[in-house]
């Protein structure tokens, strides 16, 4: 069984996932690394050559081949609920957690990131990512099976909330 961490990017996906193996010995799997890997070249570099339904396309791919694993703490792109295939891809093997933020938070913690293209043209920063935030947080909602509020909390003591709803008799 894998550990899925969804929710926008900035929530602590990333920070957590690594923790969240070390502490149940599972091996931590990025699927925004590993579709840069397998397309040899970095995200917006896949978004300028091929848009995002190329970069979507890829990512369902990715999500399909390590869904099937086991034993791993995946920590999912943002946009990873937008297909449901990838969502019942995880769901059939993860427990699917969603790291929340503010929007104010995620800007505070994405500002100076390059990592990925605009997702919204002709807005601000946090302009974009409340956009895409009331866009997305019913998906996040219905595809997780449980959230944590990251704003006030570092990556270690979201790693222990996370370890104690899923055992919480431990």
């Amino acid at each position: 069984m894998n550990i899925a961490l969804i929710g926008y990017r900035g929530t602590g996906k990333s920070a957590v996932s690594k923790r969240l193996a070390v502490a149940t010995g599972k091996k931590a799997v990025s699927l925004d690394e590993e579709i840069s890997t397998q397309a040899d070249m970095s995200i917006p570099q896949i978004v300028d050559t091929r848009g995002w339904s190329g970069f979507r396309d890829l990512e369902q791919a990715v999500t399909a081949q390590y869904s099937a694993m086991d034993d791993l703490v995946i920590d999912c792109g943002g946009g990873v609920i937008l297909r449901k295939e990838n969502v019942v891809a995880l769901k059939s093997n993860a427990t699917l957690v969603w790291l929340k933020a503010s929007p104010e938070i995620i800007t505070q913690r994405i500002a100076t990131s390059t990592e990925r293209p605009a997702l919204v043209d002709g807005k601000t920063f946090l302009e974009e990512i409340e956009e895409v935030l009331a866009a997305r947080t019913p998906l996040y909602e219905d595809a997780s099976d449980f959230s944590v509020d990251t704003d006030a909390l570092s990556p270690e003591e979201i790693t222990e909330v996370i370890l104690s709803k899923l055992h919480p008799h431990s």
